[in-house]
């Protein structure tokens, strides 16, 4: 391996099932050395996870970076959004931290709505409508169902703060993963007072909101991490504000990621703020807002039916008159917290193949059902949509995302985007650069173009009219053991 050009950084990605380290060269873009290691969630009623994991699974996938982590400049952090971590005077975790994807705060969202002015003001307010995903409500819930868990709270942070901070001992986060808690107010970009004091979180128990650009301090746990001694620390962001920056995107570019969740994103100089609920109004990590519709029920939801049905992934058969909504998580987009899965069309000759391309049908809908509430009214809906993420290189994502969105779809060649991001954040504190140009520079989003295909507007049109049709039957709150 030929030496770097430049300095070296580290991009950190801690997602819902593992956290990966990358080490790039700051000059090229090039990944020097990689480590990754797996942490558990629950099952059941509850997404939850232990972030001593966490930490666990960054030193695992560092030292497997070998002495391209010793070298490292600086290092960046992102992690998944959402996650409500409570610490304790010592800063240990009080209990497992809810994730994304856990909906059981569902009744608190409602209830936060009401009785905060209504979902318009809670979008002016906000830049998002609180469901069962957005931190406020996991709070909430916490408070009515475990109150000595709050008692015993003297921190509050998200997924990326509580590592970050074990790097560096700063209380700190950033507006990207700030601006998806529910209780910070992305016209003033500050936290909300009210909100705050709604819902009994004190102010004091939340991380400093670091700047874009500004350092977050240097790696203090060198005991325990193959650091030098002042390496420096960015802020760090939220999963998908770290995808964008490794992206290095432009405003009006869409991007449509394939993961355990999938999103519809583009970045824009607007301020966002849907009262519908369908589009979250992020702030980017740079100074710019990141739009953002997501699913609860991607790539996991659709490999669950092909496991279930036992056939590959890649399996699909063309046929119609199907409908498969894959809801097996509950739904965010739609706002079907309480919904299951549902089969509709099921006839004698329907093969395995065609439930199987029935599901993924049913996934990309939600997702390009709210493309065009995401994207600017000036945005280019004819150019071609980045397709990212676990399933990207799956042709039966492909050709469903093309088929159903009737635009052409570029796969950037460049894998780990979050990560990549990340380490461009990292590279941008050392040489001054936004770190969008940085990720730009090391043509992280350069991949082959699919050519557009005709719209499939009968399949669209099913799946919106069994979607209408079965409304009662999804919102209805089942029990569940």
């Amino acid at each position: 391996m030929s030496a770097a050009e430049g300095p070296l950084v580290v991009g950190v990605d801690t997602s819902t099932q593992s956290t990966k380290a990358l080490v790039v060269d700051a000059s090229t873009g090039r990944v020097v050395a990689s480590g990754q290691a797996p942490h558990t969630v629950s099952t059941g009623a509850g997404r939850e996870s232990d972030p001593r994991q966490w930490w666990d699974a960054l030193r695992e996938a560092l030292h497997q970076c070998g002495d391209a982590a010793h070298e490292a400049a600086a290092v960046s952090i992102g992690g998944q959004q959402h996650g409500l971590v409570t610490l304790d005077a010592q800063g240990d975790p009080v209990r497992p931290a809810l994730l994304w994807n856990d909906v059981r705060s569902a009744p608190q969202a409602r209830r936060l709505i009401n009785e905060l002015g209504g979902p318009k003001a809670w979008a002016e307010r906000t830049g998002t409508v609180p469901g069962p995903s957005i931190t406020v409500t996991k709070w909430a819930w916490l408070a009515e169902n475990e109150p000595d868990a709050v008692r015993a709270t003297a921190a509050v942070r998200l997924p990326h703060d509580y590592l970050t901070e074990r790097l560096t001992g700063e209380a700190t986060t950033d507006r990207g993963d700030a601006s998806g808690t529910g209780w910070w107010a992305s016209g003033s970009e500050a936290y909300d007072e009210e909100v705050l004091a709604h819902i009994g979180l004190d102010p004091a128990l939340l991380p400093r909101v670091v700047r874009p650009g500004e350092v977050a301090g240097t790696v203090h746990a060198r005991d325990e991490l193959p650091f030098s001694r002042g390496t420096l620390v960015a802020a760090g962001t939220g999963d998908n504000a770290a995808a964008a920056l490794g992206l290095g995107l432009r405003p009006g570019t869409a991007v449509l990621s394939l993961g355990t969740s999938g999103t519809v994103y583009a970045v824009s100089t607007r301020r966002p703020a849907d009262p519908t609920g369908t589009v979250a109004g992020f702030a980017d990590a740079r100074g710019d807002w990141l739009p953002l519709a997501c699913t609860l029920n991607c790539t996991l939801a659709v490999d669950r039916v092909a496991a279930l049905l036992g056939l590959d992934r890649e399996a699909v058969e063309p046929g119609a008159g199907v409908t498969l909504l894959p809801y097996l998580d509950g739904e965010r987009t739609p706002d079907l917290p309480h919904a299951s899965g549902l089969l509709h069309g099921l006839r004698h000759d329907t093969t395995g193949g065609q439930l199987l391309q029935a599901a993924y049908d049913g996934a990309v809908h939600s997702l390009l059902g709210a493309l065009d509430l995401v994207l600017d009214a000036d945005a280019d809906r004819s150019a071609p949509l980045l397709l990212i993420g676990g399933g990207a290189r799956g042709t039966a994502w492909q050709q469903t995302v093309r088929r159903l969105s009737g635009r052409p779809v570029q796969v950037p060649e460049a894998r780990e985007l979050v990560a990549l991001g990340a380490a461009a954040q990292a590279a941008g504190l050392l040489t001054g650069e936004d770190p969008a140009a940085v990720a730009r520079r090391w043509g992280t989003a350069h991949g082959p173009v699919l050519d557009a295909v005709e719209r499939d507007e009968e399949t669209l049109a099913r799946i919106a009219g069994v979607l209408s049709d079965a409304a009662p039957l999804l919102e209805r709150e089942s029990n569940r053991n």
